[in-house]
């Protein structure tokens, strides 16, 4: 018999963080569905409990260390282990009216604290976890926008969206995806980042593709196989230019 994989997803309770949990789930894996707010967590968890789903709900506030430490407490005393980690929580608080020399430093800071060091804090306290599964997974939901080759090319699609703090934030994601892949290029942990496309949900209303779509690239390289890459930065199979 195949022992169920666990998995926990950040931000989880609403747009991709929480298709990435059904699509996992349906994948007969035990999904932590993680939200800084218990209550619209647990609420999103029995709505897909009733599907049939093998979903949990878990309080994780990804921007206070305390949380996150109870989290990975819980999760230990509870499965002993963890399979997957998808960081999906992220926000984007640039004002789109403003030149990126005009962003204001604390809008720098907020999406800087969730988007790259909460990552980092919540990785940091669940790889003890990940190093105990046969297969540990490690998947960075980052952005296209993080790209600083097509940043720098005029012939491509994002060259004019400069909402700076976000997107520096997701190069800064993108390096950090390097730099712990290589720590960990000789485990059986993978470590990879995705661009999910640009998804139709509340922080990006002039999307394109529908929510099912954007969350299978972290599906897929949430399942990955042995021989599956490390390091790498894709949308849906194809590598993309850091």
């Amino acid at each position: 018999m195949t022992i169920q994989k666990i998995a926990l997803v950040t931000g989880a309770t609403r747009g991709i963080g929480l298709e990435t949990v059904r699509q996992l789930a349906q994948q007969n894996v035990h999904v932590l569905l993680a939200g800084r707010d218990r209550a619209k967590a647990t609420e999103a968890a029995l709505k897909l409990q009733a599907e049939g789903l093998p979903v949990e709900a878990i309080a994780l506030d990804v921007d206070n260390t305390s949380s996150i430490a109870a989290a990975a407490k819980d999760i230990e005393a509870k499965h002993g282990h963890l399979d997957i980690l998808v960081n999906n929580a992220g926000i984007l608080v640039d004002d789109l009216a403003k030149k990126p020399s005009e962003q204001t430093l604390d809008a720098w800071r907020k999406t800087f604290d969730t988007n790259l060091f909460a990552l980092v804090a919540v990785t940091q306290a669940l790889l003890p976890l990940l190093r105990k599964s046969d297969a540990g997974r490690i998947v960075n939901v980052s952005s296209i926008l993080g790209s600083n080759t097509l940043h720098s090319d005029p012939t491509s699609g994002i060259y004019d969206f400069k909402v700076p703090a976000y997107n520096v934030s997701k190069s800064a994601v993108n390096a950090w995806t390097v730099q712990l892949a290589h720590e960990l290029r000789d485990t059986k942990i993978k470590v990879n980042a995705i661009h999910p496309g640009s998804v139709k949900t509340d922080m990006n209303s002039h999307g394109d593709i529908e929510v099912a779509d954007g969350a299978k690239s972290s599906v897929e390289l949430a399942l990955i196989g042995a021989n599956g890459p490390n390091g790498s930065f894709s949308h849906l199979g194809q590598t993309l230019p850091w």
